[in-house]
């Protein structure tokens, strides 16, 4: 064998190394393009520690022009809960705030979603999930939330606010029939109603008000017929910041729940009933940081 034969022999892998290292590269460049550079800031529920509620101010003030936008669309009473709001992200220190309570033909209009231009920061109140994805969902004001995210603002939420959160939610509904005072007594098959959220969390699903309210099973059910997502049970007076690499931290006064069944042996009875070998749990304190890509605390 001549020596240029060998030479060739030599080059053919090294080029298609090199050919790889610049593809892998491109695709790493791509998905550094498409990841939000923004903040969710969810919260449990339940009262506002003052000071987790100057995170959000501080953080909505690095983005677009600072402005606070509440959008009351959950509430019962969505102009008197959204002017509460308002007034209480002011007594904050922000200086910009208002609020816009949509319905589903006000959000069809691109006229709305110019309403939310340069936002630095997004807030939904408490009230009934599903009554905001009714609203907005796949409207211009929803494509308007996505891409403020993703140019680096902060979305927050309380309560049905924070369920929203998630590409999956939980509607607070259940198939079976109960009596009052008897809800999500089981952890079975079939039985949580869900429904599609905004989309901003898409690792994870997000319960609210959760240890306070005792809602346990209804998230393990969940996490059992979804064990490809984390479950993520947010206490009341309790929040997590998710940051731009998916991490999340914990703030606030109580602790965050996290149910972790992707290496997890599922087993559903004839009956519906659920059983679960192997599953993680984790329970967080304010100032704890974890991962929802590496499923682990930092």
């Amino acid at each position: 064998m001549t020596r240029r034969s060998k030479l060739s022999r030599l080059k053919c892998p090294l080029l298609f190394l090199l050919f790889l290292i610049i593809i892998l590269q491109g695709l790493n460049l791509q998905a550094s393009k498409i990841r939000p550079t923004g903040h969710l800031f969810i919260i449990g529920g339940g009262d506002r520690p003052e000071a987790m509620m100057r995170r959000f101010v501080e953080l909505a003030s690095q983005s677009g022009s600072g402005k606070i936008i509440v959008l009351p669309i959950a509430s019962a009473t969505p102009d008197e809960t959204g002017q509460g709001l308002v007034e209480e992200f002011r007594r904050l220190g922000a200086k910009d705030v208002s609020y816009y309570n949509f319905t589903r033909q006000q959000a069809e209009k691109t006229e709305s979603a110019a309403l939310l231009n340069r936002a630095g920061g997004i807030f939904f109140s408490g009230g009934v999930q599903t009554r905001i994805t009714e609203s907005i969902l796949d409207t211009p004001v929803h494509r308007k939330i996505l891409e403020l995210y993703s140019q680096g603002a902060i979305i927050g939420g309380t309560s049905a606010g924070a369920a929203v959160m998630s590409e999956l939610m939980i509607t607070g509904d259940e198939v079976r029939k109960v009596e009052e005072g008897h809800e999500f007594e089981t952890i079975e098959a079939r039985n949580i109603v869900l429904a599609r959220g905004l989309g901003l969390v898409k690792r994870a699903i997000i319960d609210q008000h959760f240890a306070t309210r005792k809602r346990h099973n209804r998230l393990i059910s969940v996490i059992a017929e979804h064990p490809d997502l984390l479950g993520v049970g947010i206490d009341e007076s309790t929040a997590i910041i998710v940051y731009p690499d998916e991490t999340f931290e914990v703030i606030g006064n109580k602790n965050v729940i996290v149910y972790d069944a992707s290496r997890a042996k599922i087993i559903i009875s004839q009956s519906k009933a659920i059983g679960i070998r192997g599953m993680i749990t984790h329970i967080l304190l304010p100032g704890e940081r974890f991962s929802l890509i590496k499923k682990q605390l930092i």
